[in-house]
């Protein structure tokens, strides 16, 4: 049977290990872009200077406004907790777009954009490279990279398998890369106990990014966590239908006293204000027409939230729903995302995916030495 395991483990490598090599780059890659991308555009994403307080929303959309394309409407604003970053402004396309504002001074700092090093990474993590044909046919790299994914996971089971310490004294050497016993030694370590550390990430970042490449895996990682099939997107009016009313804004105006010919945004301070004071550990707040998303910096789904509806002609608070009552679905959807890019358990996590990602890209490399230094040896007898 370890005979089986060998061969399975040895030659799904060799015609993969380059992909499963450029995936696993791209994806360490990945892991802390935003990070840099803020760090290379500093201006754009941070104020020049902190004030005492910063203008109201409706004030510093209004300054946003003449700057876009007629085509191109404000579909909500992002408030950070942190005094220091820019208020960002949603837009409605491009898909993402964004537009960063110093909210103390009104000043519009610029657009967002991915780095074009970040751009190229994530199309070959997702599809090397490759783009998607406009008449429906095959999309070859975004199937390549689910079928190497898959049997990526084989790989390393396999691997499991073959290295899986059997004594006290295996044990202490599947824990130590060695370094000076010569470069050779290294590299069967890094291949070895390098592959034993990285595996429960590795396999953690494999089985969740599956999803993104084949529906039924999808709908079947679903269903193992019991969530219906049949469950589709709620809408924003679904997804607060039978919610009883939590929390209301007693200083909101009635409704019958507002023109129909308001600013939409004339109530968005009002409302930030509310939900900022009922959530004193907010990480950010995002404020739309109707709706407001409440996230916090906590330990787990990254993008776990609270919601909030309001009424935009009067900014009465209508509805809350916490995070706890939100569904199963949208729950496992933040899972997902969260264990694969390694956010969940904050920076700690962040720092182990990046570091497993990287060796996940070196153990083809590595895989490939032994193999062919095991030719040498038999084609030498």
């Amino acid at each position: 049977m370890k005979k089986l395991f060998r061969q399975l483990h040895l030659w799904l490598s060799i015609p993969l290990g380059l992909v499963i090599t450029v995936i696993c780059f791209s994806g360490a890659m990945l892991v802390f872009e935003k990070e840099i991308t803020e760090c290379v555009q500093h201006d754009i994403y941070f104020v020049e200077e902190v004030k005492n307080s910063p203008l109201p929303i409706d004030s510093l959309i209004s300054n946003v406004a003449p700057t876009l394309n007629k085509d191109v409407s404000i579909t909500g604003i992002t408030v950070s907790s942190d005094p220091e970053r820019c208020y960002k402004v949603n837009l409605s396309k491009p898909r993402r777009a964004a537009i960063y504002v110093d909210q103390y001074t009104g000043e519009v700092k610029g657009s967002s954009s991915r780095l074009p090093f970040f751009n190229t990474m994530f199309r070959l993590h997702r599809f090397l490279l490759d783009k998607r044909d406009a008449n429906g046919g095959v999309f070859w790299g975004k199937q390549i990279v689910g079928i190497s994914t898959s049997l990526f996971v084989v790989i390393l089971i396999t691997g499991i398998i073959l290295w899986w310490p059997k004594s006290k004294k295996a044990w202490k050497n599947l824990v130590t890369i060695r370094l000076r016993s010569g470069w050779k030694r290294f590299l069967y370590d890094l291949h070895v106990v390098g592959g034993m550390y990285a595996i429960v990430f590795l396999l953690a970042m494999a089985l969740t990014g599956l999803t993104w490449s084949y529906p039924w895996y999808r709908n079947a990682f679903y269903s193992l966590f019991g969530v219906e099939q049949s469950v589709q997107k709620n809408n924003t009016k679904e997804a607060y239908a039978n919610k009883s009313v939590r929390k209301t804004n007693n200083n909101a105006v009635d409704a019958e006293k507002v023109s129909e010919s308001q600013s939409p945004y004339l109530y968005w301070q009002d409302v930030y204000e509310f939900v900022a004071q009922e959530n004193s550990d907010y990480k950010q707040i995002t404020i739309s027409n109707g709706s407001v998303n409440v996230s916090f910096n906590r330990i787990g789904n990254q993008r776990a939230s609270d919601s909030y509806k309001f009424d935009n002609r009067t900014g009465r608070v209508t509805d809350h729903t916490y995070y706890s009552d939100n569904n199963k679905r949208n729950k496992l959807r933040g899972w997902i995302y969260s264990v694969h890019v390694g956010s969940w358990g904050g920076m700690v996590t962040r720092i182990l995916a990046f570091m497993a990602a990287l060796l996940g890209a070196t153990l083809p490399l590595t895989g490939y030495y032994l193999w062919i230094k095991r030719l040498y040896k038999k084609n030498k007898k």
